[in-house]
């Protein structure tokens, strides 16, 4: 378990919501399907000249705790409870001021993928051990927050001219405001980091009958970490650098925390091609696999992807379209499951653990989750 901070209070301020019509985003559901929700915007559907086709895999190392009313309705606990928090529906999934929460829980990891922006945040677990902490429920309302205001933004974006700058720190900054007010209101407690890739695109300084070329704009703060794999040429083409107070205390937004995006957050551009690979993991990931492990894993999910000769599926498989992301994803994870259940093996964490003078042997027993998505064109 990672120590979360010593007490301190901050103040989070709250902004007018601005109440502006509804539009339809796709994304997944907690049961990996993908569907239409609602996000807020003046605008028509945007579309973008690239998109991710995308692929999720999860591993908990314990059941995820249920999310504590008012964002979930539980059973009442004996007969002579009232039922009325009940028998209206039995619809368990987790809301926010009217809303669906979106995103994927993992443990206390949580993840969201769309077909502009994917993330990974990892709950400190050390927060289970408190009477009202929830780190879980932190992890997830994060994600939600800040899926909304990416999503949001894209959806005013005007294609006619210029491409507008994303502004996604400014946007992990409001919706660690409006989860603070969230969990403040009922006194939830807990800290997560964040990692987040939004993709975008620029155009060219001269008109050469050029088009657009696609672009990255990776946001992270704390331990999680994106990962831009180029499989053409099986390199690394960027990764994003861990943030730690010291060994095994990331930097986290939350309760008692002295970090915020605004202050701590690390924003890149990353120049993509299409084809490339975009991977938000938890450090679930990187503790139990090195980076040539990664780099191997997926490119030979790829590779068996698009040469399988059982499949009758007569739809485009090149790069891993449709439906080889979440099957890298599901290697992936297994490969670090593997190490992480095994004693005796050799990790990076047990590395960074010796080299901070720990004792420390095999892989570390995390929650691991992973969002792949592949870079194609729009009209794929």
């Amino acid at each position: 378990m990672r120590p979360s901070h010593p007490p301190r209070f901050t103040l989070a301020t709250r902004r007018p919501r601005a109440l502006v019509p509804w539009r339809g985003c796709r994304c997944r559901d907690d049961n990996g399907h993908r569907r239409t929700i609602a996000t807020r915007t003046g605008h028509p559907p945007t579309r973008l000249p690239f998109r991710f086709d995308t692929g999720v895999a999860l591993f908990a190392k314990r059941t995820p705790r249920p999310f504590p009313p008012p964002f979930n309705s539980p059973p009442s606990a004996s007969f002579s409870d009232p039922l009325s928090t009940h028998n209206l529906s039995r619809d368990r999934r987790a809301y926010v001021e009217g809303e669906l929460i979106r995103g994927q829980t993992n443990g206390d990891d949580a993840v969201y993928e769309s077909d502009y922006f994917i993330c990974a945040n990892d709950g400190v677990g050390a927060w289970a051990a408190r009477p009202r902490g929830h780190a879980g429920l932190w992890s997830r309302l994060i994600i939600h927050y800040w899926a909304m205001l990416v999503d949001g933004a894209i959806a005013h974006d005007d294609l006619s001219g210029e491409p507008p700058v994303p502004d996604p720190v400014s946007a992990l900054q409001r919706a660690f405001e409006q989860t603070t007010e969230a969990t403040g209101k009922h006194d939830w407690q807990g800290t997560t980091t964040a990692c987040g890739a939004q993709l975008h695109y620029t155009l060219p300084e001269t008109s050469n009958g050029q088009g657009p070329s696609p672009t990255l704009y990776v946001t992270n703060l704390g331990d999680c970490q994106v990962m831009v794999l180029r499989p053409k040429d099986q390199e690394v083409v960027y990764k994003t650098k861990e943030q730690w107070h010291w060994f095994d205390c990331p930097r986290q937004l939350g309760t008692n925390s002295p970090d915020s995006p605004k202050e701590n957050a690390v924003m890149d551009q990353v120049d993509l091609e299409v084809g490339d690979v975009v991977l938000a993991m938890s450090d679930g990931v990187i503790d139990n696999l090195w980076e040539h492990e990664i780099v191997d894993t997926v490119l030979t999910s790829i590779r068996k992807w698009e040469s399988d000769p059982i499949s009758k599926d007569k739809r485009d498989r090149t790069g891993g379209r449709n439906g080889g992301m979440r099957a890298a994803a599901r290697e992936l994870v297994a490969a670090a499951k593997t190490i992480a259940l095994d004693p005796y093996a050799e990790s990076p964490f047990m590395e960074h653990a010796i080299d901070e003078g720990l004792a420390s042997e095999g892989g570390k027993l995390d929650d691991i989750s992973v969002v792949a998505a592949l870079c194609i064109k729009n009209d794929d």
